[in-house]
């Protein structure tokens, strides 16, 4: 049988994105979600894929955007706390701060979705030991905010070449953005952390085993802007990587990986967004093709599921794997 992997998209909006950026005119919270929600139910149907939306509160707070997160909900999805606020400085953020961003997120969607949530995703990989205690206080499964990765201070120096007008009040807030070179470090697998007296399920996003760079498919999209099938053989090796070491990987959808500069001129600085759409749909159909074909693919609150109970078995009575 198949070994489980997960499937997730963190639904950052095009407002969510300026924000990052330092853009003017976030605060108006321009959307996109009634073009990229239908587009991926339908992508996802299409293939039988049932997988986990971390939605920001935000969003989900705002009228305009009510039916297209729901309609994620009613077509069975799991869904997730991406935030309120979308703020990927979340190591500045009090304990108070914390929970007041907690409330807020986890009230606005499940008044739109129905749903709690109970696994939860910091914006740009940002998580503390506060937040993690927070989350276990409220009764989360899961946690899947580590990049397990050596390249993010390249990723952010990029970040900030692309944002020259950014000051440096911004910046500064920004200076742990996709994490930090130590986090290389951090294991690849799925595991169960103890925390404020509580256990939660940690579930890395996947990077290649040993190399650590990035497989995630946004990366796999730019990788394929210079060869197709250099990105493909990039993305099988590393599927095949996985399965060698007994790893059970998750792998991270953005809304930018179904969406091009013709649906959001203001974004086509992003790498890939000069893929014509269809041509993007084609290429993470492949890969997606390739994770279904190599492991069992299934939403986070599932790979959780299989995470704790594996470690239950392994486990010694009465005590939690870490």
């Amino acid at each position: 049988m198949k070994r489980p992997a997960s499937l997730s998209l963190d639904l950052d909006n095009h407002w969510s994105y300026m924000k990052t950026h330092g853009d003017a005119g976030w605060e108006s919270f321009p959307s996109y979600l009634d073009v990229v929600v239908p587009r991926t139910l339908e992508f996802l149907k299409e293939r039988n894929l049932n997988i986990t939306f971390f939605i920001v509160g935000q969003d989900a707070a705002l009228e305009k955007n009510e039916n297209a997160i729901a309609s994620i909900a009613a077509a069975g999805h799991e869904i997730g706390n991406h935030s309120f606020n979308h703020e990927p400085w979340l190591h500045l953020y009090s304990r108070g701060e914390l929970n007041e961003e907690f409330d807020k997120s986890e009230s606005a969607i499940e008044r739109v979705t129905g749903k709690r949530t109970r696994g939860f995703r910091g914006p740009g990989f940002s998580l503390t030991e506060s937040v993690l205690e927070v989350l276990a206080e409220r009764g989360y499964e899961y946690d899947c905010s580590t990049l397990p990765t050596y390249i993010a201070p390249l990723a952010r120096a990029y970040y900030f070449f692309k944002s020259p007008e950014m000051t440096e009040e911004e910046r500064e807030k920004r200076k742990k953005l996709f994490g930090k070179l130590s986090d290389g470090f951090q294991t690849l697998r799925p595991h169960v952390v103890n925390v404020a007296d509580r256990s939660l399920v940690e579930i890395p996003v996947t990077t290649f085993p040993v190399a650590k760079t990035p497989i995630h498919v946004s990366y796999l999209i730019y990788l394929s802007t210079f060869s197709r099938g250099a990105a493909m053989t990039y993305w099988k090796s590393a599927l095949a990587a996985c399965r060698a070491i007994g790893l059970e990987p998750s792998l991270l959808l953005h809304p930018l990986d179904l969406l091009s500069g013709d649906d959001i001129d203001e974004l086509k600085f992003f790498p890939g967004m000069s893929m014509p759409a269809d041509k993007k749909l084609e290429f993470v159909s492949d890969v997606l093709a390739e994770y279904t074909r190599a492991f069992d693919v299934v939403p986070m609150c599932e790979h959780a599921a299989a995470v704790r109970a594996s470690s239950a078995e392994t486990a010694p009575q009465g005590a939690v794997a870490l």
